[in-house]
């Protein structure tokens, strides 16, 4: 029996750490539970990928209320020495489509109407 025939390999561009890192940085005051529904994954593994975001200093939670306030560290580079260079803002930056001082891109121009 050929395996090979019946077994598919799947991969992704991006990590986990990666996915739940863009939730985050688009809604700092997100859930876990939500987290985990946008990046189909368990409750349980966004909490372990926090955990190791913020052991690595990527990420920081401040408790505000019943919820937690995440701060993604913007200045810290990439960890895998063959991504040596590039910040987690520019990261952040091509994923967001926004500027890597963490501006949000302006509004595009309304468009005229014309009234004739």
């Amino acid at each position: 029996m050929d395996i090979s025939a019946t077994t598919e390999r799947r991969w992704t561009f991006l990590t986990n750490h990666a996915r739940v890192l863009v939730q985050i940085a688009r809604d700092p005051g997100i859930r876990v539970r939500d987290i985990a529904t946008r990046c189909l994954l368990t409750e349980r593994a966004v909490q372990r990928i926090i955990t190791d975001l913020e052991e690595d200093g990527y990420l920081s939670h401040e408790r505000r209320g019943r919820t937690n306030h995440y701060s993604v560290t913007a200045g810290k580079q990439l960890r895998h020495p063959a991504d040596a260079g590039p910040t987690v803002a520019e990261l952040l930056a091509t994923l967001l489509r926004r500027p890597a001082d963490g501006r949000l891109d302006p509004a595009p121009p309304a468009q005229e109407s014309s009234g004739r």
